[in-house]
C-alpha cells in the first residue's frame, strides 16, 4: 500500500505508474474523479467483462489510488486523490532537478563556445 507521505518508495512509484500505464485503469480514475461509482457504473463504457472490471479495480486499490466499500449488495469505488498527490510531487520534483540539468548545460555550453570575432577584411592581391 502506498504511504501518504510525502517521500514515496520505489515500490510506492512502481505500483502507482503500472496503475495509470493502463488506458482502462486512467478511465476508471476519470470517471471516479466525477463522483463515487459502483462496478457496473464502471464497467459501462468498457467493452470489458465485469470481473475485468474488478481486476483492474484491484490494481487501482492496491496502489492506493482507490478505495472501495460495501452497501448492501453493491460494491462502491471511489478516488483517494492522496496517492495522485503523491505522483503530482514526484513529478514536480522530477521536472526541477532537470530543468537546474539543463540550465546548468547550457551555462557550460556558453562558457564553451568562442567570442565572436568580426573577421577583418583584405585587398585582393595583398597578402
Amino acid at each position: 500500500m502506498l504511504s501518504v507521505a510525502s517521500e514515496l518508495t520505489s515500490e510506492d512509484l512502481d505500483l502507482l505508474f503500472g496503475a495509470l500505464a493502463d488506458s482502462t485503469r486512467r478511465g476508471i480514475i476519470e470517471r471516479l474523479a466525477v463522483g463515487e461509482a459502483t462496478v457496473t457504473e464502471l464497467a459501462a463504457p468498457f467493452s470489458i467483462s465485469l470481473p475485468a472490471i474488478s481486476r483492474h479495480l484491484k490494481v487501482l486499490e492496491r496502489a492506493s489510488l482507490i478505495t472501495r466499500s460495501h452497501e448492501g449488495r453493491w460494491r462502491r469505488a471511489r478516488l483517494s486523490p492522496t496517492s495522485l498527490a503523491g505522483a503530482a510531487t514526484w513529478l514536480s520534483l522530477q521536472e526541477r532537478l532537470w530543468t537546474e540539468r539543463f540550465d546548468r548545460l547550457d551555462e557550460h555550453l556558453a562558457r564553451l563556445q568562442p567570442t565572436t570575432q568580426t573577421p577583418t577584411k583584405t585587398k585582393r592581391g595583398t597578402p
